[in-house]
């Protein structure tokens, strides 16, 4: 007989919440038994689980994991089939990650450009402060002069 988990059991092993959970189940990831108001989850339910998880770590969406998760019967020719739709999904994902780097590597040069522009009108502008005090300064030498 197959192990079976409670939900509490489950969201302690994942180190998620219980509305985690119900909500995979609402979304059609996990399909626990029920007995009465307690869902009963199975090894399959489980193994969904931790591959949901994976799944999410790695960035994809829930639509595509389960979408993944679906096509899987233990049949060899769905296990292609799975096998495919993860390798359009992990390289769709790539694209996305590198437009992403390019994103960020052109707004990190906008900002050191930025920041090169701000540093240089501060510069300037400690400059013309240091000219106006020196001016100043020599006005009031100048001034002392006069009145001897």
């Amino acid at each position: 007989m197959d192990p079976k988990y409670t939900i509490s059991e489950l969201a302690k092993e994942f180190g998620i919440t219980t509305r985690s959970i119900r909500y995979y189940e609402d979304f059609g990831l996990l399909s626990p038994a029920r007995k009465g108001s307690t869902r009963i989850y199975s090894k399959r339910d489980r193994t969904r689980l931790r591959l949901t998880l994976r799944g999410k770590r790695l960035g994809l969406s829930l639509a595509d994991i389960k979408q993944i998760l679906d096509m899987y019967d233990g049949t060899p020719s769905t296990n292609v089939k799975q096998i495919l739709a993860t390798l359009d999904v992990i390289e769709k994902k790539r694209d996305e990650l590198e437009q992403q780097f390019q994103d960020i590597a052109a707004i990190q040069k906008e900002l050191s450009l930025a920041e090169e522009r701000f540093r240089t009108a501060l510069e300037r502008i400690n400059n013309n402060n240091k000219k106006k005090n020196n001016n100043k300064n020599c006005n009031k030498n100048n001034k002392a002069k006069n009145r001897q």
